[in-house]
């Protein structure tokens, strides 16, 4: 043969052309073949073969244990021809009740454990046979009810499908990525979808909200609490896409937390190591032991010592719910092969009403095969009795013909099968009692025949049926919800505050910008040790945890955490090391409190306002803009508004005028320059000859000292009547000595 004959027999096609084909094929081969369940049975075709080649080695759930070896070469051998450690893995997940919700497999050895799934011993060492619903899988299968097609090499048959008496596809779901797809279902109650299958059928156009009052929603299969809202669960079961959240469940013993059921696929050890490394990070203070107490009795038991009774238990959880696999959250993409061979998403209704429809048509088959065996098995009774009313001339014919059956057949008008039943018989059943059993049996079998023609030819009887067969099934298998669902609060983690200590503290500021925190309120900040040159100038009391602002004296306000300041045994660090605050600023003072404390800002010019101190937190070094000071002005130290009755506003100018006025005349701001306190005449304030030297808040049991040089004047609250007056008036003149005022401070009652 020429090279040109030769070219002339290869087929010549463009590279992109088979490429595309190529892997167009390998994608439905991975769909349909490998990754993706079916509707009818909700099996992969491995696990439906090792099923199936189980029950052809007739390793039902009354068989004796075989070893997992022999099933896996049977399974390898005769319809599977891929890998033995991968089908071994599939058949050791259909036998982990950790893993199905309802196992297929009844194992026995080492079948891994929840602590790690993949522990289990190889399958020289396992032994297996099915688990009893797995006969809901393969009761019917050699009835007529499903197609076979030849297995890879042609020479055996195996089932495209199980004939599924309950929808396994959503029992016990599945997972698996396939190529530019993949599928997520998660396992259901028994129960829960027969009842919705039964509803389905009594009232074909029920609506998903329907069907949801049967199926509350996915049942894993371990004990830890779905915390998925109702909402979402409903939009979920209409898409067919979505989330669903568990959460570990735990309860209180003696003051400590015990954690007695983890979320599906989750190991106790991970969820330990994860404890284990926040405390090593210090970042759980609060946690003083952790350990697993698990044993036989109590698969899951982790216990969490708290430092004392006064962590918050559920707080706790809550950090831990959102920062381990103490809560989890499981991907829902319920992708099917439907029974058109097509994979595609599916909701709950599509579902349940396209496994119906399998299930009518597995039920409408294996009628129609029953009746096909009925009608066999009657020919021959008839073809029997014809023998029975002639014995003596059938015994004749067959002892003197010679070729009996054809005799038979002319004589008396028989088929070739009747003939062959005829020339079977033994001796025995020619007996009269056989003759009556024959005629029993002819009655009975008409009778069923008929029975079944009417379920055939009746929607309702059909109907009636499947109920029915659902109904026995559930009442056999069915048990009860172990997922609870209910409503939780959203889970989250601690912040840098939560894992801070609530001690009592006192934080001191020194005219040149030094601050320091001591611990207790004990401590008198003015006989701190200070850097030569350098003073007090303010103090605020608190706890650790509190906020904490500073004010500088171009009105910025500044944050920070109390607890990282260094201790007062040394003399602090500059905040200029911290904050980026202005060159020609520096800090007049600073407060400290809950969160909504509130605070009186006011300046050198006399104006002010309240604002809360949440509203002067910041994280940026550069501070934010809080009060607006004049040209020329600066920001007075900040006062604490607390919460006693009646409080009184009192304002001094450096020129010994003072007014006193309601508080509640001042306004509450985010921010701005506010309100005029005391009158300070313009001129006078921009030559520097008169200005605002303090504002206090006055409470009935305080005191109020105003300060000039070396003097002291201490005047009580119903002193301060004198000075009473309306908000932006100029105030009353101070008595002698006391022209030239430096500041004021209040000491409490």
């Amino acid at each position: 043969m020429s090279t040109h004959e030769e070219n002339a027999e290869i087929e010549r096609i463009p590279l992109r052309t088979f490429t595309e084909k190529a892997y167009l094929e390998y994608s439905m081969y991975v769909i349909n073949d490998r990754a993706l369940p079916h509707i009818g049975d909700g099996l992969k075709p491995v696990q439906r073969r090792i099923v199936y080649a189980m029950s052809q080695l007739g390793l039902n759930a009354q068989a004796k244990y075989t070893k997992s070896a022999r099933t896996i070469g049977d399974v390898l051998g005769k319809f599977h021809p891929h890998g033995d450690s991968a089908c071994y893995e599939a058949m050791v997940l259909m036998a982990q009740p950790f893993s199905f919700r309802y196992p297929l497999i009844d194992g026995q050895g080492n079948w891994g454990a929840p602590d790690d799934p993949k522990s289990f011993a190889a399958m020289r060492y396992t032994e297996a046979r099915l688990a009893p619903i797995a006969e809901l899988l393969l009761a019917e299968v050699d009835r007529g009810t499903v197609n076979f097609e030849p297995n890879f090499d042609g020479s055996l048959e195996e089932p495209e499908v199980l004939p599924a008496r309950v929808p396994f596809v959503l029992l016990n779901g599945g997972s698996g990525i396939a190529v530019g797809m993949a599928t997520d279902i998660p396992p259901h109650n028994l129960n829960e979808i027969v009842s919705a299958c039964i509803h389905l059928l009594d009232a074909p156009k029920a609506t998903i909200q329907d069907l949801m009052t049967h199926v509350r929603g996915p049942d894993f299969p371990t004990d830890a609490l779905i915390v998925t809202s109702a909402q979402e669960m409903l939009r979920l079961y209409e898409e067919g896409r979505g989330s669903v959240r568990a959460r570990a469940v735990f309860t209180r013993e003696n003051g400590d937390i015990v954690i007695t059921a983890l979320p599906h696929q989750v190991s106790p050890a991970k969820v330990l190591e994860q404890i284990a490394a926040q405390m090593q990070a210090k970042k759980l203070p609060m946690l003083v032991d952790l350990r697993d107490e698990s044993d036989h009795e109590n698969p899951t038991r982790l216990v969490l010592v708290p430092r004392s009774n006064r962590v918050d238990g559920d707080r706790l959880m809550s950090h831990l719910f959102a920062t381990t696999d103490l809560e989890r959250s499981y991907r829902v993409n319920m992708n099917v092969i439907g029974l058109d061979a097509r994979p595609r998403v599916k909701n709950l209704r599509e579902i349940l009403r396209e496994w119906l429809e399998f299930r009518r048509e597995t039920v409408r088959r294996r009628i129609g095969h029953r009746l096909e065996r009925i009608e066999q098995r009657l020919h021959v009774l008839a073809g029997l009795l014809i023998a029975y009313l002639s014995i003596d001339e059938v015994i004749r014919i067959i002892r003197e013909e010679e070729v009996p059956r054809g005799a038979l057949m002319k004589k008396f008008k028989l088929t070739e099968i009747q003939a062959n039943a005829i020339l079977d018989l033994r001796l025995r059943h020619l007996a009269r009692l056989e003759e009556d059993k024959i005629t029993v049996e002819k009655e009975a079998l008409e009778g069923e025949k008929l029975g079944l023609e009417k379920i055939l030819n009746s929607k309702a009887r059909m109907k009636t049926l499947l109920k029915k067969e659902l109904l026995e099934d559930a009442e056999r298998f069915g048990d009860a919800r172990r997922a609870p669902i209910g409503d939780a609060e959203e889970a989250t983690a601690y912040v840098e505050q939560d894992l801070v200590s609530n001690d009592p503290v006192t934080v001191v500021l020194s005219s040149k910008g030094w601050v320091r925190a001591a611990r207790g309120h004990e401590v008198d900040p003015r006989e701190l040790n200070y850097r030569t040159g350098d003073e007090f100038l303010s103090a605020a009391r608190g706890r650790s945890n509190d906020p904490l602002v500073f004010i500088d004296s171009g009105g910025r306000a500044y944050s920070i955490a109390a607890h990282t300041l260094p201790s007062a045994r040394s003399q602090g660090e500059p905040l200029t090391g911290r904050l980026n605050s202005p060159e020609e600023a520096r800090f007049v003072g600073l407060a400290m409190g809950a969160g909504t404390s509130r605070l009186l800002l006011a300046s050198n010019a006399g104006y002010g306002f309240v604002t809360s101190l949440a509203g002067l937190l910041t994280k940026n070094r550069a501070g934010k803009a809080a009060l607006s000071v004049p040209k020329g002005g600066l920001a007075l130290p900040p006062v604490t508004v607390g919460d006693g009755d009646d409080p009184l506003v009192v304002a001094v100018t450096s020129q010994g005028r003072m007014l006193a006025f309601p508080l509640a005349d001042v306004p509450e701001l985010a921010r701005g320059k506010g309100n005029k306190l005391i009158n300070v005449p313009g001129a006078a304030f921009r030559s520097g000859e008169e200005s605002v030297v303090g504002v206090a808040v006055i409470y009935e049991s305080d005191r109020l000292l105003v300060v000039a040089g070396q003097r002291h004047l201490s005047l009580k609250r119903k002193d301060l009547e004198h000075y009473l007056g309306e908000r932006a008036r100029r105030g009353r003149k101070l008595p002698r000595g006391f022209q030239k005022v430096d500041g004021l401070e209040v000491e409490s009652g």
